[in-house]
């Protein structure tokens, strides 16, 4: 028979192996991770942490399994986790996870009905991407920010290819720094990207970001090699090593004038397009979104900048 647990949970025996189940394991988590095929690792480490912060809680709330819970008890949940003060955006995030684990938990028996369909969010604010103005812009692809030193002719190098095509091919940082030398066409202008779930791309290179890619591996790139640097990354940091996303993230903190997110630069990427009359499929396909949902809100970044042109430049405006 089941033990109780100090949580109040129960605890299963497997009989057949004589090995005593913890109360996480009835959860089958792992199992839930192990399912989830198409998306990348950084993702399935957000929904491991969501998923298990959520088993934690139940343990003091007498839930022993998904077959457990109750719309009720994630309705509490997201209460302490408000009262946590954690941002609306992040509970919004969390239950997300959990809506992806119940849907999997109810299509394998686990429960008998998804105690998260239909479950409320909290209402977010709303907010459009931000969108980078000409002055902010300028030194992140130039480096020309008042007081930036240190800045060699290597790292310089580096550094501009890195915003060119953050900025010119909108990309997320995750797929710039996975980047390969056998990614890059430079002669034709494209790279082939990587994005989400592994899903290949191609996406255009601008003629300058072609240049600066194209400086920074005849000049640049060897003096940041080592002995044990990988041959077809194409950005190093400092230690030799394929740069990561933290790295490109003090990349920007450099050269910003105000402190800028990489993501920035692809919002800035996607808004520009629109605004210079490109369509919004040709912008979803560039960016790499699976639905056109994700890319429509460009579209309300760019009608707001244009109610704002008009409301500062115009006489009745």
């Amino acid at each position: 028979m089941a033990e109780a647990s100090r949580y109040g949970c129960s605890v299963a025996d497997d009989t057949t192996s004589g090995v005593q189940r913890t109360p996480r394991d009835l959860w089958k988590v792992e199992e839930f991770l192990a399912s989830l095929t198409s998306i990348a690792d950084a993702s399935r480490a957000v929904y491991r942490r969501d998923v298990l912060a959520f088993v934690s809680w139940t343990q003091t709330t007498g839930a022993a399994s998904a077959a457990d819970t109750s719309r009720l008890l994630m309705r509490r949940y997201l209460a302490h986790l408000a009262e946590q003060d954690y941002a609306r955006r992040t509970i919004s995030r969390k239950l997300s996870s959990l809506r992806r684990y119940f849907r999997w938990a109810h299509r394998q028996g686990l429960c008998a009905s998804d105690p998260s369909a239909s479950l409320a969010g909290p209402k977010l604010d709303g907010r459009l991407p931000r969108v980078l103005p000409a002055a902010e812009l300028a030194p992140l692809l130039t480096g020309n920010r008042l007081g930036l030193v240190d800045d060699d002719e290597h790292r310089s190098l580096r550094d501009n290819a890195i915003v060119e095509v953050l900025y010119g091919s909108g990309l997320r940082v995750a797929e710039l720094a996975s980047m390969k030398t056998e990614d890059l066409a430079l002669d034709d202008g494209r790279v082939t990207v990587w994005g989400k779930g592994n899903k290949q791309r191609i996406v255009p290179l601008t003629a300058p970001a072609v240049d600066a890619v194209r400086q920074w591996l005849a000049r640049g790139r060897s003096e940041f090699a080592t002995v044990d640097s990988p041959k077809d990354a194409v950005f190093l940091n400092f230690a030799g090593q394929a740069i990561t996303p933290r790295d490109v993230r003090r990349v920007l903190d450099r050269r910003a004038v105000t402190p800028t997110h990489p993501h920035a630069l692809r919002h800035t990427f996607a808004t520009h397009l629109l605004d210079g009359g490109a369509d919004l499929r040709s912008v979803q396909e560039l960016l790499g979104h699976e639905g056109l949902a994700t890319t429509q809100i460009y579209t309300h970044v760019s009608r707001e900048r244009l109610r704002s042109t008009i409301a500062n430049t115009h006489p009745r405006g």
